[in-house]
């Protein structure tokens, strides 16, 4: 199934009310460029209390925050995943799903040198943009981990073995 993962919790898009108006519009193009795709948004508590009675796109699928396990499930079968999150940048890098960062800056630059994340802010347009070319670009290609290659562990405990 085609579906955008969300999250956004980030006091700078969350507090600020013309952010989160601009994040909600943002919704409001991927559902009407996206009109059968499910966006699923596991909301964080602060996020909710601050949209209050903003009201999203009807695509758009409140769901409470969960597990990191199933939430990683999630990810990785997201064509593409747009958050605030350092650790979600970082994690869709890992799993292969394109990411569309909705901050100005990040501290996961590695992820944005190997074409696996986008800043975009909030501004609408852009987060569209960067959507589609995160869907039809990013999503086609395969980019490097520049995180590693997942045996960190592996290598740290046959250092400790010798020792």
């Amino acid at each position: 199934k085609n579906m955008i993962l969300v999250t956004l919790h980030r006091q700078e898009n969350v507090d600020n009310m013309t952010r989160l108006a601009q994040f909600r519009a943002a919704m409001q193009l991927l559902e009407t460029r996206f009109p059968t795709w499910e966006i699923v948004f596991p909301i964080h508590p602060r996020t909710q209390k601050k949209l209050g009675d903003i009201k999203l796109p009807s695509n758009v699928k409140l769901v409470p925050p969960m597990g990191y396990l199933k939430f990683l499930s999630l990810l990785k079968s997201a064509k593409v995943v747009l958050t605030d999150s350092g650790g979600v940048q970082e994690e869709a890098c890992v799993l292969g799903t394109p990411c569309v960062t909705l901050r100005d800056n990040t501290e996961r630059p590695e992820s944005v040198q190997v074409d696996a994340n986008i800043l975009a802010g909030v501004e609408p347009s852009t987060v569209l943009e960067a959507a589609v070319y995160a869907i039809e670009v990013m999503g086609k290609s395969r980019w490097k981990n520049p995180f590693g290659d997942g045996k960190a562990a592996k290598r740290i405990v046959e250092v400790l073995m010798e020792g």
